[in-house]
């Protein structure tokens, strides 16, 4: 990993500021040292200590740039439980975003070529991934994924295949020109219609263990009248589509 940047914590203040840098607040100035390390104390110029903390993976979902509404952690953590992805594992993306899915699977040390169509988006990707200190597992490239199928298919297949795209059962068709034997599918879709297209795809390209699951989530409350999922909120989020390769 490359040295990625630091969140500096005091109370409920939380800012995520890089080795060398300066940064002002209303409790005062910042001004963050090079050879800065989890563990350390910074003092503002109006004296507030700050404690500094390695980012976590769960900071990336609040603390990355945004271009767009990232993946929910939720949805990360089906992806990387229901295709076993890991270290070594050559990883296929296509709709980068934010980044928040490559940034994750590049920190197990999955080696990731993730597509982003919009170049603006790719280039804060890019700064996502050096921030999240996996620039070297994570290749963001400005494209559309499915104009380099032909390209993709003659080099070595990769382990693991994740969309986030509207144009993902396209290259659902391809999967098995992509995967190596036994490798995962992974599709995220907002909406049922494209998923349902994603599923036939996988059936018609002779994909197994097609699976759709609905993602959702719901938070518990606790009270002195009893304990009940809170009415706050139904939690969905996506639907996501597992499948594997012959």
């Amino acid at each position: 990993m490359t040295d990625a940047a630091y969140l500096l914590v005091h109370g409920n203040r939380e800012y995520l500021l890089e080795p060398g840098t300066e940064f002002g607040t209303d409790l005062g100035v910042l001004d963050i040292p090079e050879d800065v390390a989890a563990g350390d104390s910074v003092e503002t110029h109006l004296g507030t200590v700050f404690e500094v903390r390695e980012l976590r993976g769960p900071d990336l979902f609040d603390h990355l740039e945004r271009t767009g509404a990232p993946m929910m952690p939720r949805d990360i953590g089906l992806v990387m439980g229901l295709t076993g992805v890991s270290a070594g594992d050559r990883v296929l993306d296509a709709g980068t975003g934010t980044g928040i899915l490559s940034a994750h699977l590049g920190r197990v040390g999955a080696d990731v070529t993730t597509y982003e169509i919009d170049a603006e988006f790719a280039a804060v990707a890019r700064e996502n991934m050096t921030v999240a200190g996996v620039d070297e597992h994570v290749e963001v490239r400005t494209g559309d994924l499915t104009e380099e199928l032909d390209t993709l298919a003659e080099s070595d297949p990769f382990d693991v295949l994740t969309l986030d795209t509207g144009d993902a059962p396209a290259v659902v068709e391809r999967a098995t020109d992509l995967l190596v034997s036994g490798g995962h599918l992974a599709v995220y879709s907002p909406f049922v219609e494209g998923t349902r297209e994603v599923v036939l795809a996988a059936r018609e390209a002779g994909l197994t263990e097609v699976e759709t699951l609905e993602t959702i989530q719901r938070e518990m409350d606790f009270s002195d009248r009893g304990s009940r999922p809170s009415t706050g909120g139904v939690g969905h989020t996506g639907y996501l589509v597992i499948a594997r390769a012959p």
